[in-house]
């Protein structure tokens, strides 16, 4: 069973993270000169800046998320000089970066777009680079067309960040609002699941013993091979 890790705990593993992803920008070359700043709430790492290409943003991503302690790895940065595209879905009054566009059923002050997230989109193919998806799927009585949705909006280098309360926590099931209880394996199902032509490639997935954290990149167009056994195993059972 994960254990809840104290808040304590938390702020001291993310003093950790901040100096150990300090000094890996410090001396790993394939990072080094990257123009990119890094902090760390609860185990999110959250990446800022500005990168020349794709695969540096990958790289960085990649590193960042084998640090021990790191629960998800979240980004809004610049490729090629070019301002992303990120999606935040149902933020109500707070999106997760400034310069995100807030999508949401009810109007605020952070709602840029009205829409009935269960119902399509109103995004064209392949547009967001990023697509936040926290707190909403443990809403929805079927988030499946949601994330398909999200699959069919991303471009193939894109990505979705989920975060969900994690069943066995007692925010789980003390919000009437919930109607759908997840765990790290429900992400492993919505990665693979069969007969589906929306199939994820999950870049980081975790719990913290109050909230599950993923980050799955779509597989479409032969933007990059379904994940083997070997690359699942490396977050799910």
């Amino acid at each position: 069973m994960t254990e809840l890790v104290s808040p304590q705990r938390l702020r001291l593993r993310d003093e950790f993270l901040r100096r150990a992803a300090e000094e890996l920008f410090k001396h790993d070359e394939r990072v080094r000169d990257l123009d990119l700043e890094v902090r760390f709430d609860g185990g999110v790492a959250h990446l800022t800046g500005s990168v020349p290409e794709r695969a540096h943003l990958d790289t960085a991503r990649e590193l960042i998320g084998r640090l021990d302690g790191v629960f998800g790895v979240w980004d809004r940065v610049r490729v090629g000089g070019r301002e992303p595209l990120v999606l935040d879905l149902g933020c109500g009054g707070q999106k997760q970066y400034p310069g995100n566009l807030g999508v949401d059923l009810m109007s605020t002050g952070e709602v840029d777009v009205l829409a009935d997230l269960s119902r399509p989109l109103p995004f064209a193919d392949s547009c967001a680079d990023r697509v936040f998806l926290v707190h909403i799927l443990e809403h929805l009585i079927d988030f499946l067309p949601l994330v398909d949705e999200v699959h069919r909006v991303l471009r193939p280098d894109g990505a979705a960040f989920i975060l969900s309360p994690w069943w066995r926590y007692v925010n789980a099931v003390a919000d009437p609002t919930h109607v759908r209880l997840l765990d790290v394996q429900t992400i492993k199902g919505i990665c693979r699941r069969p007969g589906s032509p929306r199939t994820w490639f999950p870049l980081h997935a975790g719990c913290d013993g109050a909230s599950i954290f993923a980050e799955l990149r779509p597989v479409k167009d032969g933007s990059a091979e379904a994940p083997d056994a070997a690359h699942l195993a490396r977050f799910f059972d």
